[in-house]
């Protein structure tokens, strides 16, 4: 099993004629990257890219506005971007009580390439009519939609430098990139104005104009005085009379491969959020790396999105199709599927109405997929149970020779296939690591391959993806041809690229895609990032891998959550949690170790059903609260974790000695997790501090 720190990307792929060539052990052994020194600490480049590394799509093409430009000229009338209309809203009362807001939604209505074009150029126009400068940073907080893409390509035309930051972000983290970017513009909605920003507005003292994306009301009052605030349709009328047009035929300054396009803030799963400045040259680099392993992409391809478009995996998938003249469909997490929670019951979510060809998704979302559907085979009675079981088994065998099961796919997994539309040949999943077991279960039932890869912000979310046909597990495949990877020592840690039989050290990404560093963080950029002796940057991730003879690459460990324990063994956190999120009992798990102490003691959200079940097993009665803060069912919950560990083959000091049950979900409204659901660990200490104090004996 693979462990994924930080930002990483599964890619799911299937061949349209359902065939895949050569044997498995065939695949796996076919060299994908080589040290182009012949030192075994590299770097490493793609078989394809040994000589020169790529860096952009097209002949000519060099900055993002060229892209959308390009894309607009070869497909005008193709559907580019589509949203579903709404038919109504009203609220459900579910039996414990709460009131949930449900919806029934209509057909997706959509916008020709050319249209987006049109309405990107009046919105940058109507922007630069308000006083937006070019060069001058201007801020986008907003929920994933069309009109974030219009608003980006806007301001790629205009070289505004775009600063985005996550629609979940705390109002201390959203004021800190505000004032750090002395930002005057914000583009926003209505929603995340009322719930997010107005709270703050006095502590963003230069913040003039506030553009609102729906049709909103004209006027606002309660809001400070000096702060205009406008419509985005207002905004593109504004842009699109004729002596602004005239000005901005006259007066646009393309911008340059080298400008900043996005000031992009991490999510703070480490503290506070980092802006990471991100050129056009960067973001086509990596994007160009990405495209290359996807086989087939056109036009005829279908995009679902709804993960942040604040992260870099979001946006770069969404560039990606743009630049192939895919069309992309808005959804959101709670009107994915037809059982997310705000579609109405007996109506359609988003998967079943766009029938998608091409997805991202967080491993999170996958886990859930898998616990749900294994769920639904525990519960089928015993014929249907064993059927599945051979059918899932047989398959297994086949795909590791080579071979497919158009019969099995058709009889058994057709239902489960059309949980996501039906038609997916290609997923996307980052942010965490995804387990093998769920790996092979996207494989045997979605009918697609799994690959695997590995990408940060500072590398614009490009570093490896695994090959179509590569079904092994617990890999990230070789670098993309954008970019190349070296080993450097990490002797404290022990792992050196001497090391026998593989290689080992922390992984060094290098090319094009490196990104500008961090945004006013000078002394954070010495110590991350440099430029060898040939003028190229390189980012040190922090992530410690090993390279393998066919030039694959397997992350093994994460020098920030190595924790030395008193008695000397060092702990990988994340491995830790990674093996854990396998159990059924465990929904989310945070491992935590103070160097001062001799074991390892973890945070557990338990899986509701799966508790309840232990409860009644053993005659514990209470509420959902009172079983989570129960001795005896932390006791219980306890044996079941260690069992897991012991069969996933942890060391014993690698093992929680003690948990506490968390009620509470973590997502990331919570914020205890971030929008990609990776594990913000200073704000899970501060929130657990009590039971880690209990913990380790402290009273």
């Amino acid at each position: 099993m693979s462990f994924l720190p930080r930002f990483a990307v599964e890619l799911w792929v299937s061949q349209p004629d359902g065939g895949f060539y050569g044997s498995e052990e065939e695949r796996a052994k076919r060299v994908k990257a080589r040290s182009v020194e012949g030192c075994p600490e590299g770097p490493y480049r793609a078989v394809s890219a040994t000589k020169r590394l790529v860096t952009s799509l097209h002949p000519g093409v060099d900055t993002l506005d060229k892209v959308f430009e390009y894309a607009a000229t070869r497909f005008p009338h193709r559907d580019c971007l589509g949203t579903r209309e709404v038919i109504s809203e009203e609220d459900e009362q579910q039996s414990n009580g709460k009131v949930f807001k449900k919806v029934v939604l209509g057909e997706y209505r959509w916008l020709s390439y050319q249209e987006t074009l049109t309405a990107a150029t009046q919105l940058g126009s109507g922007l630069a009519s308000l006083g937006q400068r070019p060069k001058t940073n201007i801020a986008i907080f907003c929920e994933t939609r069309a009109e974030w893409i219009i608003a980006a390509q806007a301001c790629f035309m205009y070289n505004f430098p775009l600063v985005t930051l996550y629609s979940t972000l705390g109002g201390p983290a959203i004021v800190h990139g505000l004032n750090e970017t002395q930002v005057t513009h914000i583009i926003t909605s209505k929603e995340l104005l009322e719930t997010r920003l107005k709270a703050i507005l006095i502590e963003v003292p230069r913040l003039q104009h506030i553009i609102v994306v729906e049709n909103t009301p004209t006027t606002w009052p309660s809001y400070p005085r000096g702060i205009g605030i406008h419509n985005m349709t207002a905004v593109q009328k504004l842009g699109a009379r004729p002596e602004n047009v005239l000005y901005y035929i006259l007066n646009r300054k393309q911008p340059l491969p080298s400008d900043i396009a996005v000031i992009m803030y991490t999510s703070g799963s480490t503290g506070i959020p980092k802006g990471v400045m991100i050129s056009h040259s960067n973001i086509l680099a990596g994007i160009t790396g990405m495209a290359q392993r996807i086989p087939n992409l056109c036009e005829e391809d279908t995009y679902i999105g709804y993960l942040p478009l604040a992260h870099v995996l979001e946006l770069s998938a969404e560039l990606v199709c743009v630049s192939h003249g895919c069309r992309i469909g808005y959804s959101s997490p709670q009107t994915l599927a037809d059982q997310s929670t705000k579609i109405k019951r007996g109506s359609k979510g988003d998967t079943s109405v766009l029938q998608p060809t091409l997805m991202a998704a967080v491993p999170e979302i996958m886990d859930r997929i898998y616990k749900n559907v294994m769920n639904k085979v525990e519960e089928m009675n015993c014929v249907q149970r064993t059927l599945f079981i051979l059918a899932y088994n047989y398959k297994l065998e086949q795909l590791a020779k080579g071979y497919s099961t158009p019969l099995c796919d058709r009889l058994v997994f057709r239902k489960v296939r059309s949980l996501l539309g039906g038609r997916t040949r290609v997923l996307l999943s980052g942010g965490a690591p995804l387990s093998a077991a769920t790996q092979r279960f996207m494989n045997v039932c979605f009918c697609c391959p799994v690959g695997q890869g590995y990408g940060l912000t500072e590398t614009c979310g490009a570093g490896t993806i695994s090959e179509l046909w590569d079904y092994s597990t617990g890999r990230v495949g070789g670098p993309l041809v954008c970019c190349e990877i070296k080993l450097k020592d990490w002797v404290e840690g022990g792992y050196r690229s001497t090391d026998k039989p593989h290689p080992r050290g922390e992984i060094l990404i290098g090319g094009p895609n490196i990104t500008m560093g961090y945004y006013k963080k000078e002394a954070k950029n010495q110590e991350d990032f440099f430029v060898d002796e040939n003028g190229q940057r390189w980012f040190c991730t922090g992530d410690i891998g090993e390279f393998q003879e066919d030039g694959c690459l397997k992350i093994i460990d994460r020098k920030k959550d190595l924790v030395k324990l008193q008695a000397g063994e060092y702990v990988s956190l994340g491995k830790v949690e990674a093996m854990l999120k396998n159990c059924p009992l465990i929904d989310n798990i945070c491992a935590y170790a103070n160097s001062d102490e001799i074991y390892v003691i973890g945070f557990v959200v338990p899986n509701q059903k799966h508790l309840l079940a232990l409860a009644d097993q053993y005659g514990i009665r209470g509420s959902w609260e009172e079983l989570c803060n129960s001795k005896a069912m932390e006791e219980l919950v306890l044996k079941v974790i260690t069992e897991a560990a012991l069969t996933a083959q942890l060391e014993r000091f690698e093992i929680p000695r003690k948990i506490c049950l968390s009620p509470e979900p973590w997502t990331p409204e919570t914020g205890l997790v971030t929008d990609a659901f990776k594990l913000k660990r200073k704000e899970l200490k501060t929130r657990y501090q009590d039971d880690i104090e209990r913990m380790y004996g402290g009273k």
